[in-house]
């Protein structure tokens, strides 16, 4: 917590805050911080004049400052199925990933909000004092995965539960509530076969500052499987029956590789910031070296 605290969230972006706060921000405007002087015109404030310059120049110029100011931080975390597999589970990696997060803007005064693909309104905090709510709301997300019975989608049938949301659904949820600027930070499997092509275009028309968390697990990076097997897919309760060899292994890596390639590819080609992730990453290795260098902390 202590190394947390003395990073601060950037963005390549200028947005206006809501609210003052401890960042400092691109745009010129009024505080302690002195930045550059402009000439004066009509209408603005007399009280930022330079009247010594005045003085000295017969000229009028205008004093401005480094505006701070507060910074959106949304965290958009999936919390379907295939998010509780792994050892830890890839849930886990990302709520400590978004703890962490959230916990650089908080000690900034940046407003922060945390919502899953299942939530149905994020939760908004503001102040370090919110340190332990925060926490909770993602303690939540992890224990409602876990009990959630609409997952599986046999017990969904017999209880008449809904099928979990994708990440279309999510994303369009998110938009429809979200009006502000800022961050949005997105961890996922992108494991959605439904794609996730849709939602992140969603996002692009809301001008936000997207980093996209592609996380995996490593049983699912190298997996070491062998035998006859029955697979059955936690999403929809697909099941196929395979035979695992090294050329089936071989595939699959190729098959993953091109998977991984082509979401870094899509991000790429419209300004999202791609970050690929094993969930047995430490966290302070992934926001320290991942992050930094991607330009989300400093």
């Amino acid at each position: 917590m202590a190394k947390l605290e003395r990073m601060e969230l950037i963005t390549r972006k200028i947005f206006r805050g809501r609210m003052k706060g401890e960042r400092r921000s691109s745009r010129k405007g009024q505080s302690v911080e002195f930045a550059d002087f402009r000439n004066y015109v009509p209408g603005d404030d007399l009280r930022f004049i330079d009247w010594n310059l005045f003085a000295r120049l017969d000229r009028l110029y205008l004093k401005l400052f480094l505006e701070e100011e507060d910074l959106h931080l949304s965290m958009l975390i999936d919390d379907t199925p295939s998010m509780r597999f792994g050892s830890p589970t890839k849930l886990w990696a990302a709520s400590q990933l978004a703890a962490s997060l959230g916990y650089i803007g908080l000690c900034r005064g940046d407003r922060v909000s945390i919502s899953s693909f299942h939530a149905a309104s994020p939760h908004v905090y503001r102040g370090r004092s919110s340190t332990n709510r925060l926490l909770g709301s993602l303690m939540e997300i992890n224990e409602v995965s876990q009990d959630r019975r609409s997952d599986h989608p046999a017990t969904a049938k017999q209880g008449g539960l809904s099928p979990h949301n994708g990440m279309a659904s999510a994303i369009k949820s998110f938009c429809s509530r979200n009006t502000g600027k800022g961050i949005v930070v997105i961890i996922s499997d992108l494991m959605d076969k439904d794609g996730y092509e849709s939602g992140l275009k969603m996002l692009l028309a809301k001008e936000l500052d997207i980093f996209l968390i592609h996380l995996l697990s490593p049983e699912e990076l190298s997996p070491t499987l062998t035998g006859d097997l029955k697979l059955v897919d936690c999403e929809d309760g697909d099941i196929r029956e395979v035979s695992i060899s090294a050329t089936m292994l071989s595939r699959y890596k190729k098959t993953l590789s091109e998977f991984i390639e082509t979401a870094k590819a899509f991000c790429r080609r419209r300004g999202i910031t791609y970050v690929p992730a094993s969930s047995d990453t430490p966290i302070d290795t992934l926001i320290e070296q991942y992050l930094r260098v991607r330009g989300l902390v400093r």
